[in-house]
């Protein structure tokens, strides 16, 4: 798919994730979400 934007090209490609890119997303999306869990514990003893 492209975009004509003032000149300027975009392209968008699907890129296909290999089973390892995923379990990587998986374990930076739950570290994240335990991060977000220790910030909101913290705010609630205020």
């Amino acid at each position: 798919m492209k975009f004509h934007l003032f000149f300027l090209t975009i392209s968008i490609q699907r890129r296909i994730w290999t089973a390892e890119e995923i379990k990587q997303e998986q374990l930076i999306h739950q570290l994240e979400e335990e991060m977000m869990d220790r910030k909101c514990s913290m705010y609630q003893l205020f």
